[in-house]
Formats: structure tokens, sequence, C-alpha cells
């Protein structure tokens, strides 16, 4: 049953950074829009490696690859992310504090989430694309 949840848990993390990454690119604009609400440095730059970010590190969660390296990249983008952009101690128009705290904790738990995946790394776990990665 470990094997199965642990898998289980590696794979729906990946997914909640591959899902968001992805739907960040037909959203290009509006996320420009956004970053610059809250003031958010570079956003040419920071946006785009974002992106990247999540879906690769998404993507390798889901196979099972490098897991410790890229839950502790994902949780270092996380932290990022909640302190630049779920800053609810600031005031910006149309935002609503109260739901930027709620996602600030929510990504606290998720920050939680990939510390201890990147600690089982070595844990009894499906990797199903395995094999295929050791050759590369």
């Amino acid at each position: 049953m470990e094997k199965f949840f642990i898998t289980l848990g590696r794979i729906l993390l990946g997914l909640y950074f591959l899902y968001p990454g992805i739907t960040k690119i037909p959203r290009y604009e509006f996320m420009i829009e956004y970053m610059n609400l809250h003031n958010v440095p570079f956003v040419d730059i920071l946006l785009p490696l974002t992106i990247v970010l999540q879906i690769v590190f998404g993507l390798t969660l889901i196979a099972g690859y490098r897991i410790k390296e890229s839950a502790l990249t994902l949780a270092a983008l996380t932290i990022f992310i909640n302190i630049g952009m779920h800053d609810f101690w600031n005031v910006y128009p149309g935002t609503d504090a109260g739901h930027e705290m709620q996602n600030f904790v929510k990504n606290l738990g998720i920050f939680a989430g990939l510390l201890v995946l990147s600690s089982s790394s070595n844990t009894d776990q499906w990797k199903p694309f395995e094999n295929l990665f050791q050759k590369i």
C-alpha cells in the first residue's frame, strides 16, 4: 500500500505543476499583467522560466525521474511564487487578501509535500519510465 500511495502522491504533485504550467501559455498576457500587478521584477524572464520549470519538473515527477531534484526545484519555485504572487499582506486593486492568504497557506502545504517527497526518493515506488531514462 505504501508503494501505491507514495506513487500516487508523486503523480498528483506532478500534475499540480504540469497543468498550471501548460495553462499559463494561452493566458500569457494575463499572467504578465497579474505579475506586474504584484510588482514581480523581471517578468519577461521569470514567466517563461516558471512555465518551463512547471512543465518539465511536473513531468519528471510523474515519470518518477530524478524525484529528489525535481521535488526540491519545485519546492523552491513554490516559495518564490508564494512570496511574489500570493503576498496577502499587500493590497492590490481587484484582489482579495483572504483568497491570497488561502493560496499562500495551500502552497505551504504543497511545499511541505515536496520536501517529504524529496526525502523519500529512495522509497519503493513505481517508476514507469525508469529504464528508459537510465539509457539517456
